[in-house]
């Protein structure tokens, strides 16, 4: 770069840098360290003069590397000169420098306090359940409007989504309920032949599936499939504004895009919920006939006996309350959504593992409470 940057020093006390030929990006620019070692050295001058000597072309480059010079010079004091230079880079350089550095662009160096950042996580977990909390009351309140009648949603919008939810569900449904039966068997087979008790298969594979394994499976299922699907949907329109849009039209957003899938899952799972628990007796069935050596008719009669009322009344209001939990998960986490397409794709994901947490946490609750009943 020595046919660009020429440093003299003049009398002792003056350092005079010459720019020559052509300064551009495209050709290359000496760098600010080039003459910060001559301007911070022993002894260093009193003053600092740039000046342009054969100049040709010049862009950013030299208006960076003049600014530079500057700001040098400005930290330590020492007198700076740029007469020398055409009047347009001489604007530009008093432009750069004018504009103060905005506050709080600068990366700050180190790691953050630890408190600093368990205060900054405490306070973004109570904005979520503050944020949980009013979605909540919201969609309560529009369950209270659909009782009194004056709820605002489309028909046509509840039984495409029943459908959606319902019967495309089916089959995805089915296939792993009767794949978890045939585990719960097979796991329980196992086991149960030690003692000569592999009748009690039948047992085993009724009351869990019924109780427990009907409704967790099928809810987990519609979690990744219907509650992604929810979260998406209303994460789009979010980012098209559409539902700002409802909203200035003086329609519930909660009424018009909330209500129509919630009711749409708590009405289908029951009906899931009833298919996953037979597929889930016939997987243990086809353990038992074809591992156990068992008779379809022993086999039958054994589930028959130790099926009840009691837990399929559970499974059932256990499928409802999964049903309200997912569309609670989707519709929250869809409302919530940024205006990005990474932010849509975010709530989607957030949504399944929310409503997977509520699953989880609702479950053991109501075993908790059936467990301080007796049931």
């Amino acid at each position: 770069m020595a046919e660009l940057m020429r440093l003299e020093m003049l009398d002792g006390r003056t350092l005079a840098i010459h720019c020559a030929g052509d300064w551009t990006v495209r050709h290359g620019m000496p760098s600010v360290e080039a003459a910060a070692t001559y301007v911070t050295g022993q002894p260093a001058p009193a003053r600092v003069t740039v000046q342009a000597v054969g100049l040709g072309l010049w862009d950013s480059s030299l208006v960076s590397f003049v600014a530079g010079v500057e700001a040098l010079c400005r930290a330590r004091t020492i007198a700076f000169d740029k007469d020398g230079l055409p009047s347009g880079v001489r604007r530009l350089v008093d432009l750069a420098l004018a504009v103060p550095e905005k506050t709080g662009t600068r990366r700050a160096a180190g790691r953050r306090p630890f408190l600093d950042l368990v205060g900054e996580r405490t306070l973004r977990a109570w904005k979520g359940i503050e944020d949980t909390l009013a979605f909540l009351g919201e969609a309560t309140l529009s369950f209270l409007r659909l009782l009194v009648g004056r709820a605002r949603f489309r028909g046509s919008d509840l039984l495409l989504t029943v459908q959606e939810c319902g019967a495309e569900a089916l089959l995805i449904a089915s296939v792993i309920s009767l794949l978890v039966g045939l585990i719960l068997a097979f796991v329980g087979a196992v086991q149960l032949r030690t003692f000569g008790a592999e009748i009690y298969v039948a047992n085993l594979v009724t009351v869990a599936m019924t109780r427990e394994m009907a409704a967790i499976m099928t809810a987990i299922v519609l979690a990744g499939r219907t509650g992604a699907a929810f979260a998406a949907q209303l994460g789009t329109m979010q980012a098209n504004e559409e539902i700002d849009a409802l909203t200035t039209l003086g329609v519930s957003p909660v009424d018009f895009l909330v209500l129509p899938r919630m009711l749409a899952l708590m009405l289908m799972m029951p009906l899931l919920y009833l298919y996953a628990a037979f597929a889930g007796m016939v997987g243990g069935f086809l353990v038992g006939i074809g591992m156990l050596d068992l008779t379809g008719t022993v086999y039958l009669e054994q589930t028959r006996a130790s099926f009840t009322f009691t837990d399929f009344f559970i499974g059932w209001g256990k499928s409802v309350l999964f049903g309200a939990l997912v569309a609670v998960a989707g519709c929250m986490r869809g409302i919530q959504s940024g205006r990005s397409a990474a932010a849509v794709g975010n709530a989607a994901t957030s949504a399944v593992v929310t409503a997977l947490v509520y699953i989880i946490i609702s479950d053991a609750v109501v075993a908790v409470l059936l467990n301080i009943i007796g049931l």
